[in-house]
């Protein structure tokens, strides 16, 4: 009897062990490291308390549909953060210039669309300063804020951020918007925002046409969307 209860009491604490791995597969993506954003290091949310959202466009393709986000923006009065890759910055220039020159906020995304978590503090330090260095030679403008583009923040990406002087941000609602080109799905999504929330969109056809609705929704919604940094402004990371 006791031979059977000890046989039992090991069980299931080895199915407690698996479910506990399996629970953790789940939450945290393989090949994407988190080290950074579990030391609190990276800003995902404004003040829950505030009225204020953040649409933050994440730049390295679709150059086509800025200039319809930028008018659509116009239209409502908003001021958004564009974080753009180095490359896409380079070759798109006349661009890039046009969404400075409309008073809208620019973001670091890196120099290459790349998977940080396979490049060392060096590359990836490099990567964020070419970026920096690029886009201040373009448009006279220094950034502050760093967005890894694939989600993943180790701590060696987050000290490579931190070295340079910026604030790195992700973001607590995605749109999903490259992988469901539903200006539908992609409205659903935006307007699951609630105040000191993060959007994260592209510019892609169908994003650009859902634009309009979503900043509609907001404003009769009692939303304010800000640029990224008046949205984290004075809220501690993590």
């Amino acid at each position: 009897m006791k031979r059977s209860c000890k046989i039992a009491a090991l069980t299931n604490l080895c199915l407690l062990g698996l479910l506990l791995i399996v629970g953790a597969v789940c939450f945290y993506p393989l090949g994407v490291s988190t080290a950074g954003q579990q030391a609190g290091r990276v800003c995902r949310e404004g003040d829950r308390d505030s009225r204020y959202v953040s649409p933050m466009f994440c730049v390295f393709d679709g150059a086509d549909y800025v200039p319809q986000i930028l008018d659509t923006l116009d239209d409502f009065g908003v001021k958004a953060t564009f974080f753009v890759s180095g490359s896409w910055a380079d070759d798109h220039a006349a661009t890039l210039r046009e969404i400075e020159s409309r008073g809208h906020e620019l973001g670091n995304g890196g120099y290459f669309q790349t998977d940080l978590g396979k490049l060392s503090y060096e590359k990836v330090r490099e990567e964020i300063r070419l970026c920096g260095e690029l886009v201040q030679m373009l448009t006279g403008r220094s950034m502050s804020l760093y967005c890894p583009f694939d989600g993943g923040c180790s701590d060696e990406v987050a000290d490579a951020a931190e070295s340079l002087g910026y604030t790195v941000v992700l973001w607590s609602q995605d749109t999903k918007d490259l992988s469901d080109a539903d200006r539908t799905m992609i409205f659903d999504r935006a307007a699951e925002a609630r105040g000191g929330e993060l959007i994260r969109m592209h510019p892609t056809a169908e994003t650009a046409a859902a634009l309009p609705s979503v900043l509609q929704f907001y404003l009769e919604n009692d939303l304010e969307p800000v640029p990224v940094s008046v949205n984290i402004a004075g809220i501690a990371k993590g």
